[in-house]
């Protein structure tokens, strides 16, 4: 555990720099642990190395039980790193912790000074616009993670988003960034009709490569069927995604117009396979 937090830290330290260089203004690092000792740490080096704010999902080996818990637990994380702004990231689908980000939002600024937004990775919009409708006196960022419902959370007043499909782990923004750009244009500019049919076109694509069965191996090779650069293969126990599902999701992406012939590199179908 401890040789793979070094190798984080250094991936993370090495990165930072460079992303800022080309023009990210923000730098949130997620910090969660299932150790709180271990989250403690990664919070104190992202502080360190200059991030902008960090970011903590819930312990989900020995899950806390009710919110006083798990504000417990995030509390003693964010006082790791006490100048940095705190955002609490909200995944049930992954952590199987079932507490309602409703509730968590409901007095946190009080025990969690430096708290200042939630990533929202489930499709419960009722709990979603409730954060919202609850916290409206507050400057709170509202994240929200689901690439395929992001038109509907803009609606109930998400401040922006960080990509995921099906509340997992893996988004499609970094290959339908022009598509999902193009509806948020359309919202800003009130023309709901041409937003809708982004975020249908975008489902298209999403309910086709679930059905194929989609993950983190399979946005592996999309990106790099798509960007030209080799990803390499996933770590055990996942598996490479088959040439099947790569020849399948190359094809719906060109009839959806999210992909052209030109836009393809020789031999990225080899690197993916």
């Amino acid at each position: 555990m401890a040789s793979s937090k070094k190798k984080l830290q250094g991936l993370v330290a090495a990165t930072i720099t460079p992303m800022t260089e080309h023009g990210l203004d923000q730098v949130v690092i997620h910090v969660g642990a299932l150790s709180l000792k271990e989250s403690q740490e990664l919070a104190q080096h992202a502080a360190e190395i200059g991030a902008d704010g960090i970011a903590v999902i819930a312990p989900f080996f020995l899950k806390p039980w009710n919110k006083d818990v798990l504000i417990n637990f995030l509390k003693e994380v964010a006082a790791a790193a006490p100048a940095l702004p705190f955002y609490y990231y909200h995944i049930p689908a992954v952590t199987g912790i079932k507490i309602r980000a409703e509730e968590v939002l409901d007095g946190i600024q009080e025990k969690i000074p430096t708290f200042q937004g939630l990533k929202f990775s489930d499709t419960d919009l009722l709990d979603f616009g409730q954060c919202v409708d609850q916290n409206r006196q507050r400057q709170f960022a509202f994240l929200f993670g689901v690439d395929e419902q992001l038109l509907s959370a803009l609606v109930m007043g998400a401040t922006g988003a960080v990509g995921s499909v099906c509340c997992f782990l893996f988004s499609t923004y970094n290959y339908l960034g022009k598509k999902t750009n193009q509806m948020l244009e359309a919202f800003e500019k009130k023309d709901f009709s041409s937003a809708l049919n982004h975020q249908f076109c975008i489902q298209r694509f999403i309910n086709f490569v679930v059905k194929l069965g989609f993950g983190v191996s399979q946005t592996k090779a999309i990106m790099t069927l798509v960007s030209g650069i080799p990803m390499g293969p996933p770590r055990l126990p996942l598996q490479k995604a088959s040439r099947e599902f790569t020849d399948n999701a190359e094809a719906k992406l060109k009839s959806l117009d999210f992909l052209s012939f030109n836009d393809l590199k020789e031999g990225n179908l080899e690197a993916c396979s």
